[in-house]
């Protein structure tokens, strides 16, 4: 007869050994211990799971803001090599990656060259066999093999995103030197850094400009960085010193974000289709402020007043256009080749990683092919204005 005390430590062993492994990570994370595990890889048509990104700064160095593509000086740390420092990460944005500066959402072409960024990454695809770049001279970044992003921004938007700030410790104005420690919920982090100033260094105070001379010890504030840890913590390009001049800052940039967003159409991809009924379901990206969202209904209602649902010949429901666009979400031709009709359904779907939460059913006049699960599209409310495109940024023409 077996040892009943045996087989009960057997298996409080074997359950023990169980709820360990449900509980254990199924991806590399950077904040695991084992680095055998392999990283999240992307799977087409799927948002990716909660912390399943890489995280890389670095400078932005070049920009193709209509393709979605850049590259970044990936900033120096411990991992690297003499001969491997400073070297460039080739990166493409997500069709479903945001990107941030001075606190609100953006498009590439609105951060300027040499700012210092963070960055969200996953490995490439699988069939990308693209060389990294340099890798003809034996010389690429540690990172070169993540090349896919789903998040970028600047440093004001990185750590105002988690509630913190910088404290400035000491100001030498003839030595361009300023020392600052990093603040969360007014206790510091770390120790003072030092950043070097500039002549050009553009100073925020108020609803207006300051000098260099406007700034104290003990002041609480947020800059961007240029030259970062190429000689020591970085040059302070621009510096908020409060936060009427960072509140500004992000209303501005948020009011260009939502120009650009009404003239090019809000991203998402298309979940499902019905053929027989010709319904579009199409959830949105994230990165659009939720102000747009409201405007899907023409009488700007807010979110949380959704779900919102329409019989399919009710007059009174709202309309929009369904543009095809490609995966760097740049449309053919938006003033000719959408097609549309009325919302039925907006409805709030569990916010991920990519993901708005914001999902919409449209029935449609004419499906055409580009109407199929997984495609990107652009879709217009009926109350914005569609207007022809520069030429440069439809790509009608070029298949």
């Amino acid at each position: 007869m077996p040892n009943r005390s045996l087989s009960l430590f057997t298996c409080l062993c074997l359950s023990a050994a169980w709820l360990h492994a449900a509980d254990a990570p199924a991806f590399r994370t950077d904040g695991s211990s084992d680095k055998t595990l392999k990283w999240y890889q992307l799977v087409n048509g799927e948002f990716p799971p909660e912390n399943s990104a890489h995280a890389i700064s670095g400078e932005l160095i070049q920009v193709d803001h209509l393709e979605r593509r850049f590259q970044l000086r990936v900033d120096r740390n411990d991992s690297q090599q003499a001969g491997f420092m400073d070297l460039p990460l080739d990166s493409v944005m997500l069709p479903f990656g945001s990107i941030y500066y001075q606190g609100a959402p953006a498009a590439l072409q609105d951060i300027p060259l040499g700012t210092h960024l963070h960055g969200a990454y996953y490995l490439k695809a699988d069939d990308d066999k693209s060389p990294p770049i340099n890798s003809e001279y034996k010389r690429i970044t540690n990172e070169a093999a993540f090349k896919r992003c789903l998040r970028i921004e600047d440093d004001f938007s990185f750590f105002a995103r988690q509630k913190q700030s910088w404290k400035i410790e000491t100001v030498n104005l003839a030595n361009k030197k300023l020392s600052a420690t990093l603040q969360s919920d007014g206790k510091g982090i770390g120790k003072p850094k030092l950043f070097d100033l500039l002549a050009s260094t553009r100073v925020r105070v108020g609803n207006g400009s300051g000098t260099l001379e406007s700034l104290a010890v003990g002041q609480t504030v947020q800059f961007n960085i240029t030259w970062a840890t190429l000689y020591g913590p970085g040059r302070v390009l621009e510096i908020w010193l409060d936060e009427p001049s960072r509140q500004l800052a992000t209303a501005q940039q948020l009011e260009r974000h939502r120009d650009e967003v009404r003239d090019h159409g809000l991203p998402g991809w298309i979940d499902a289709v019905d053929d027989e009924a010709q319904i579009v379901t199409i959830t949105f990206f994230d990165g659009v402020d939720p102000k747009l969202f409201a405007e899907l209904t023409g009488i700007n209602e807010e979110p949380h007043g959704w779900p919102f649902s329409k019989r399919e010949d009710d007059p009174k429901a709202p309309k929009g256009g369904i543009a095809v666009a490609r995966e760097c979400l740049m449309t053919y031709d938006p003033v000719n080749d959408r097609k549309g009709g009325n919302i039925l359904a907006i409805n709030q779907v569990p916010v991920v990683p990519g993901g708005s939460g914001v999902q919409i059913k449209v029935k449609c006049c004419m499906l055409l092919e580009g109407h199929r699960p997984g495609r990107i599209v652009r879709f217009y409310p009926a109350t914005w204005k569609v207007h022809a495109l520069p030429h440069e940024e439809q790509f009608h023409g070029r298949e």
